[in-house]
């Protein structure tokens, strides 16, 4: 009976264990170091290919963030770069786990990478390959989840809640003040111009005459909601119609229309060029990474 009722605990335990580990591989993607790689799609010639993790996040590293940046906001954007990859290969229900362009996160091949920095080529690889070495298998956890973690390129001052870009309500994804982002920057303020026909096409408005009210700003100002010849459009709608660099804009009508931005990107997340202005007064990337995604974990898959 003692040997019975032994068997059954043995038993009990093990399918515990087994239930522990199983979420615990959900949870932390692939334990084996031999299947830690991720399908992608190259959006120009929809090849699909499997790659090696890692080497993929060196592709995505020296693809998203100037190689010139500090080492530590590489690393920051690396494990960006793998938190959100991992995100998608856990929640990946198709064909393949991520797309070679910005709809998800943008990837160039080593040979594109020498196109791209011509003589600086060993220098500029080397560096990205030290920043994605040197945080091999590390990513960025919530509540035990890997979370999808956003990036841009430039804030305007402030980040933006996820939720008023993407429709969800992230608890790590809430906006901060990102001070290094600021008119010091090239191109912080930009602005671009169209005809006034241009501008009714590319919103589909009637063009007799153009009145703009009702501007709804985030916290972080940039523009919720605007209506424009009484349609009602969300600033994300009109920063895609239009091409613009953000959603924290300013629309001047003369005989020409004039629209200046602050900022380049969708402002969730973390900021590239702040993170590098953290970098240089002597943040690490684990500081960097902590204040731009709140109440996060760094663990190692």
């Amino acid at each position: 009976m003692r040997n019975k009722i032994l068997l059954l605990i043995t038993l009990v335990l093990s399918g515990v264990l087994m239930f522990v580990s199983s979420k615990y591989h959900t949870t932390f993607f692939m334990m084996d170091a031999n299947k830690k790689n991720i399908v992608v799609k190259d959006s120009v010639n929809n090849k699909i290919s499997e790659l090696e993790l890692e080497d993929y996040i060196v592709g995505v590293v020296a693809s998203e963030m100037p190689a010139s940046f500090n080492l530590e906001a590489l690393k920051a954007q690396a494990v960006a770069a793998r938190s959100y990859a991992i995100y998608k290969i856990n929640n990946s229900r198709g064909e393949y786990d991520v797309v070679t362009d910005v709809s998800n996160q943008s990837y160039i091949t080593i040979d594109e990478m020498k196109n791209k920095w011509g003589n600086d080529f060993n220098k500029y690889y080397d560096k990205v390959k030290k920043a994605v070495d040197s945080t091999k298998g590390e990513v960025l956890t919530y509540n035990g989840e890997v979370i999808e973690a956003f990036y841009f390129a430039m804030s305007n001052g402030y980040t933006e809640d996820a939720e008023l870009v993407f429709k969800e309500d992230l608890d790590y994804l809430k906006s901060v003040k990102s001070s290094y982002d600021n008119e010091s920057l090239k191109n912080f303020s930009v602005t671009k111009t169209f005809t006034k026909n241009d501008f009714c096409q590319k919103l589909n408005i009637e063009c007799a005459k153009i009145e703009i009210k009702n501007i709804k700003r985030s916290s972080s100002n940039r523009i919720n909601e605007i209506t424009i010849n009484d349609k009602v459009f969300k600033g994300t709608e009109v920063r895609k119609l239009l091409g613009l660099r953000s959603t924290d804009f300013e629309i001047k009508i003369d005989n020409l229309i004039n629209i200046t931005t602050k900022g380049y990107g969708h402002g969730v997340g973390l900021s590239q060029y702040g993170a590098n202005g953290m970098a240089n007064e002597g943040k690490n990337y684990q500081e960097i990474l902590t204040y731009y995604y709140k109440n996060v974990k760094l663990n190692s898959i």
